[in-house]
């Protein structure tokens, strides 16, 4: 019986902006906007992420329609073969947000060292009762 690596325990702050019902903005999206700067198309960011094509279709309108300027300027296929790219105002978005991530995980380090110190040493999703 091979024994699963240990791996460190960590703090992932999760950022939402709301706009009415809608999530304007989060992890996922802030994701998918750094594949398509990545790939250059909405297909190629939806493989990367391992999403389907039309789920990312769906993120990039919903963040176009939130937004008072649209976050990726796509061209449809065809025999030039489309492209998505980010817009002027996506690459601020994009880099606001990851800073605001940045920022909410120093605003907690000290609470997380303190935080650590009450985690158990059992395997994490393993019952600590003893199984009959």
């Amino acid at each position: 019986m091979t024994r699963a690596r240990r791996r460190a325990p960590e703090v992932k702050p999760r950022i939402r902006i709301l706009w009415g019902d809608e999530i304007a903005f989060g992890p996922g999206k802030a994701d998918l906007l750094a594949a398509i700067a990545d790939t250059g198309t909405i297909a190629g960011a939806a493989r990367q992420l391992g999403m389907s094509y039309m789920r990312a279709w769906s993120l990039v309108r919903t963040m176009n329609q939130c937004f008072r300027a649209p976050l990726v300027d796509a061209s449809r296929g065809g025999g030039s073969g489309g492209g998505a790219a980010l817009t002027s105002t996506g690459r601020e978005v994009l880099a606001l947000y990851r800073r605001m991530e940045t920022a909410s995980l120093r605003s907690i380090e000290s609470e997380w060292v303190r935080f650590r110190r009450f985690l158990g040493a059992a395997n994490p999703g393993r019952s600590s009762r003893t199984e009959r």
